[in-house]
């Protein structure tokens, strides 16, 4: 099963991908990961991508596609996976299509995780203040300055993929605003009619 969650920043794609991956034991791609994996190993690509990330704006795309090139290929990642965080572009979009095209493979599924944005940058503002009061330090691009530059390029940038996939026929929306357990139930009840569509065997 290869998926992509769509939602702007803090809806809940991480959590959610991760129990996709989980669940039916595929990969999780998470550009975020992986590029502060990169800036931790101070790689090339690292530090190209830690001033970027840090003012909250995004990474080219010739260094993103290359990354999930990459990981694509390592054996964890043959089964299927789940894609957070990518595609963010419309020209990442065309650029996923054209890399599934090289590799034979094909998307089964995009889900919308559909949120109130007010509601989200409460939901953030909350986050932060408890890791506060917790002692722990939100990471550089997680400040409510870079989280509204990402929620704006979320809007100007990722958004329009909404209408990319919906005419595709590949896009699914939840609610991301209900809780986890209730947004989960709604994923799983959105993939299991499409593996029963596509005539996919229990399990």
């Amino acid at each position: 099963m290869r998926l992509i969650l769509l939602g702007p920043p803090g809806a809940g794609k991480g959590t959610q991908s991760q129990r996709l991956a989980d669940k039916y034991r595929i990969a999780q791609l998470s550009t975020g990961d992986m590029l502060r994996a990169a800036i931790s190993a101070k790689t090339p690509v690292g530090q190209r991508a830690k001033g970027i990330m840090a003012r909250g704006d995004l990474v080219p795309d010739d260094v993103v596609v290359g990354i999930i090139s990459d990981r694509m290929d390592e054996a964890d990642a043959r089964a299927g996976f789940v894609l957070d965080g990518f595609p963010r572009t419309l020209g990442q979009a065309q650029a996923l299509d054209r890399l599934l095209a090289e590799k034979g493979l094909k998307l089964d599924g995009v889900i919308e995780l559909k949120v109130d944005e007010d509601k989200l940058l409460q939901r953030i503002d909350s986050r932060l203040r408890d890791m506060t009061a917790r002692g722990e330090t939100a990471r550089p691009d997680d400040n409510p300055d870079a989280f509204k530059v990402r929620l704006a390029a979320y809007r100007e940038q990722t958004k329009p993929l909404i209408d990319y996939y919906r005419s595709k026929g590949k896009l699914r929306s939840v609610d991301g605003m209900a809780g986890i357990r209730d947004v989960s139930r709604a994923i799983d009840t959105v993939l299991d009619r499409e593996r029963v569509d596509a005539g996919y065997a229990d399990g």
